[in-house]
């Protein structure tokens, strides 16, 4: 796959999620193109690896520790980050977990509300506290992340599926708010990508995701780098014109 960089020296970028899969491939991807990155997730090890990684490729990595669906913990990690490099230019809003899998009327209460306060509010949480900060410098861009099932309806799920349609609507309504304060909020529905979330949901069984892949008509999941690429695209200047949209990643899974 081609390595995509773009022109983000001096630029400051956060990434929540970023211990692991597409969060870690969007903080590199990011520090590849110039930017100094914060690297936010809730697993210390992976984080402090992926700032590592960061700091080996000549850029400014900052870790923090950070539970998206506590406010304190979101707030800290905003001011942290103004604090550390003294801006904010681009967020990828892309933490989140997967459902515990049953049907509608299976699903606890407790498997709700975990997915709903990390999936939606989480995402809320990171606009509320990163959207002034944007708006202190004139402007800026975030990604948030959503999926195909914030498209399409997938049974057994439902609190991912309700969590991810969630975001695409957060999504648009952040960006009609701020369309004149020059801040762009778009959403990235990544397909099967090979994460370390779909080996959990697949439980290391070779048919289940052999069951995922035949789903997408390019016969493959995708990768991580994959939807870096489509991150950083929505940051850019190439995207000026683009806000309010979801941009759907997945080999061609919702196109049939």
């Amino acid at each position: 796959m081609r390595e995509i960089n773009y022109q983000f020296d001096g630029k400051v970028a956060l990434v929540t999620g970023a211990a692991s899969g597409i969060g870690r491939a969007t903080a590199i991807a990011f520090a590849k193109s110039g930017a100094n990155v914060v690297v936010a997730d809730v697993l210390e090890k992976g984080g402090t690896e992926t700032a590592s990684m960061i700091d080996a490729l000549g850029r400014k990595a900052l870790f923090v520790r950070c539970d998206v669906s506590d406010t304190q913990n979101v707030k800290d990690l905003v001011r942290r980050t103004v604090e550390k490099f003294g801006r904010l230019d681009f967020a990828f809003n892309n933490a989140g977990i997967e459902d515990t899998p049953a049907s509608t009327t299976e699903c606890t209460e407790d498997n709700w509300h975990k997915t709903i306060d990390i999936n939606l509010k989480g995402v809320w949480l990171c606009m509320k506290y990163e959207i002034p900060e944007l708006l202190k410098q004139g402007g800026g861009a975030i990604v948030n992340c959503s999926s195909i099932a914030g498209l399409i309806g997938f049974s057994g799920i439902p609190a991912y599926t309700a969590s991810k349609h969630g975001v695409i609507g957060l999504t648009k309504t952040a960006a009609l708010e701020y369309s004149k304060s020059s801040i762009r909020v778009n959403a990235v529905c990544p397909g099967v990508i090979q994460t370390p979330m779909i080996d959990r949901f697949t439980q290391g069984s070779a048919e289940a995701k052999a069951q995922l892949t035949a789903g997408a008509p390019m016969g493959r999941v995708g990768l991580p780098e994959e939807i870096a690429n489509a991150v950083l695209w929505l940051c850019s200047d190439s995207a000026s014109y683009m806000t309010g949209q979801t941009m759907t990643i997945d080999g061609g899974w919702v196109a049939q």
